[in-house]
């Protein structure tokens, strides 16, 4: 997915396999954020820099919705050590990180594998992509800052 592209409506399913939808959020911007993985160091520095930003977030008319392709169960565990008041949607099929163009092969200490990109995507309320935050860009010790000074 690119600058421009429409989002579909349905992004998956949440902690406790509620439907996401953007249609649920009328008239907001939606931050959708792609992770690795639940409980690592980073994404849950990234995390927590979201849920200390989420009330200024909302008051400027911004959603945060975060995903990856751990489970129902990890989400849940993850959203309740650290507090956090945004859904996880859990790809565990990998339909939306494909669909988004955030699976991939990564590769650390020569290791080869497939896993997530960290990225984020600005979605109009109309559900059109108005910028994306690339992997190199996330900061993610103050990812909040990142997207409040967008």
């Amino acid at each position: 997915m690119n600058v421009g592209d429409k989002v579909p409506d349905l992004l998956g399913l949440d902690a406790d396999g509620n439907e996401v939808r953007l249609s649920n959020y009328p008239g907001k911007t939606i931050a959708l954020y792609f992770y690795p993985k639940d409980n690592t160091s980073g994404c849950t520095a990234q995390a927590c820099s979201l849920r200390d930003g989420y009330g200024e977030l909302l008051d400027r008319g911004m959603q945060v919705i975060g995903c990856s392709v751990d489970s129902a169960a990890s989400h849940k565990k993850f959203a309740e050590k650290n507090d956090l008041p945004f859904p996880l949607i859990a790809d565990v099929d990998h339909k939306l990180v494909e669909q988004m163009g955030v699976w991939g092969e990564k590769s650390m200490y020569g290791r080869k594998y497939f896993g997530t990109f960290r990225t984020t995507f600005i979605i109009s309320p109309e559900g059109i992509i108005e910028q994306i935050i690339t992997p190199k860009q996330v900061k993610t010790k103050t990812h909040a800052e990142q997207l409040l000074a967008l």
